[in-house]
Formats: structure tokens, sequence, C-alpha cells
């Protein structure tokens, strides 16, 4: 559980800008995502591997 702790003087809308920032940094809905179904450990490194390779492709490209 997320608690934020928000002052007298803060107002609500810096309170929910912590709040989503929290969020995000616990990375609650890429767990939830994550167990919805199985990968077996095979196919996430294979996935794993092709999303490095497609990012160093990326990365020469943008250097040539």
């Amino acid at each position: 559980m997320l608690i934020i702790d928000a002052r007298e003087s803060e107002s609500l809308d810096k309170a929910l800008k912590k709040y989503k920032k929290k969020f995000e940094k616990a990375q609650t809905i890429k767990q939830l995502r994550s167990r919805q179904g199985y990968v077996k450990p095979s196919v996430e490194r294979r996935s794993e591997v092709l999303r490095a390779v497609y990012r160093e492709k990326m990365s020469r490209e943008n250097e040539a």
C-alpha cells in the first residue's frame, strides 16, 4: 500500500502528483500484468535478447 504524507499547507494537486510518482516507481501495474499469465523462463530470456538486439540496432542507426 502506498502512503503519502500530505502536509496541511500542500495542495491536493501536489499530493496527487506525489502519489502518481510513487505509484509509477513501485511498478504496480507492471507486476499485475506480469502475473496475469505464466511465461516460461526460456521464452522470457528470448524476448529480453530480442529487445536488446533491437535497442542495439536502433542506437547504431542513431549514431550514423
